[in-house]
């Protein structure tokens, strides 16, 4: 679910090490001041590269000196939003490949002690940083299908798409296929 229409499916089992790059992201669940859970996105920069200007999770590439891809999630939620301490790992969601980019991203949920943290942006990788409700991730209208415009050199092409609508921005991709997969987990939940 929330994959572009036009994603080819992955058998996780048939790829070897040799066919991806290893990654990690946080689902950082947050307070704020009114005790309302929400979780940091990313918004990057436009760039000559094939994730130029998405909305994303904090994370990113595995480095040996990680040791894990736990570690490597939490390092990236430091690089990117500046949260570190506090970070209570709780789960982790299903492993996922991006085929055009070449990752396997190891998505893990993580909730923070510290009530609505301050966050702060890595001004050379993230535009901005996006407070995404829970409430509305998990209401069901905020789910839409439509084209998404990709920047950058192929700014005429459009990839048919569902994603999460937040505002003015559009969520999709791998990001929305994992955000959906939180939903599905906590929904009894919330």
């Amino acid at each position: 679910m929330m994959a572009p229409f036009n994603r080819s499916k992955v058998d996780l089992e048939k790829l070897s090490s040799s066919d991806y790059k290893l990654s990690a992201v946080m689902l950082l669940f947050c307070l704020d001041q009114r005790n309302n859970w929400f979780l940091p996105l990313t918004e990057r920069y436009n760039y000559l590269g094939v994730h130029s200007g998405q909305i994303s999770l904090p994370g990113g590439k595995f480095d040996a000196t990680d040791g894990t891809t736990e570690n490597t999630a939490i390092r990236e939620c430091y690089e990117e939003i500046g949260v570190k301490d506090g970070i209570k790992i709780i789960g982790r969601l299903t492993s996922l490949f991006i085929p055009v980019s070449g990752f396997l991203v190891e998505p893990f949920v993580g909730i923070i002690t510290e009530k609505d943290p301050l966050f702060i942006a890595n001004e050379r990788e993230v535009k901005n940083i996006i407070r995404f409700q829970i409430t509305d991730l998990l209401n069901h209208e905020s789910v839409k299908d439509g084209s998404i415009e990709l920047p950058g050199e192929a700014k005429s092409l459009k990839i048919k798409t569902p994603y999460f609508s937040l505002g003015n921005h559009k969520i999709w991709g791998a990001t929305a296929m994992i955000l959906n997969e939180l939903k599905a987990v906590i929904k009894p939940i919330f």
